[in-house]
């Protein structure tokens, strides 16, 4: 299996990306019926972005350690750390959609002229780099996985990891951003 997989790396990065970014059009899209998942009480649904805004906080100290450790030559430290920033996007992400199946987008409670000048722009590019940044992350991440360290060096892992690690960086700041504008600005 490890041998299909290693060699099979472009096709599950596809799956993968396909699969993921369905589940998220399927939950803001409403296809997903709220009546599959059970309701957790109205304080646990209102913590949610709350715990996501400090799960994405963890996440940008994560990628950024893991650049720091791969930098200086540490493969172990390097992998622990973005295995865990993946683990968190995988935490963040489940956390967003089970809100988002059973309540809904939040509304912008803001002024509209922010709304329309501010807010939305900037959801918007933190919404493309989110969905840009998937198949990069598990581009990364299928090959690290089927791949002693020493053969990533004849890979494109690190120039893959590179962008996809920055744009998920910049996407969980901007999703910090986003929360501050819906939860605590306004």
């Amino acid at each position: 299996m490890r041998e299909w997989a290693k060699a099979n790396v472009p096709i599950l990065t596809a799956v993968a990306s396909v699969v993921s970014l369905a589940l998220v059009f399927g939950a803001v899209g409403g296809i997903i019926p709220s009546r599959v998942l059970p309701r957790a009480s109205d304080a646990v649904l209102a913590a949610i972005p709350h715990l996501n805004a400090a799960i994405s906080a963890t996440a940008i100290g994560t990628i950024l350690l893991g650049w720091r450790a791969i930098a200086r030559g540490n493969v172990r430290r390097h992998r622990a750390f973005m295995v865990t920033s993946f683990g968190l996007f995988v935490a963040f992400l489940a956390g967003y959609l089970y809100r988002l199946v059973l309540v809904g987008t939040a509304t912008f409670p803001g002024p509209e002229t922010v709304y329309t000048y501010v807010y939305l722009p900037f959801l918007a590019i933190h919404i493309l780099f989110a969905i840009i940044c998937v198949p990069f992350v598990f581009h990364a991440l299928f090959l690290a996985a089927t791949r002693p360290y020493e053969e990533l060096y004849a890979t494109r892992h690190a120039q893959v990891g590179l962008v996809g690690a920055s744009l998920w960086l910049v996407s969980f700041a901007m999703g910090i951003g986003v929360y501050l504008m819906l939860y605590q600005l306004y």
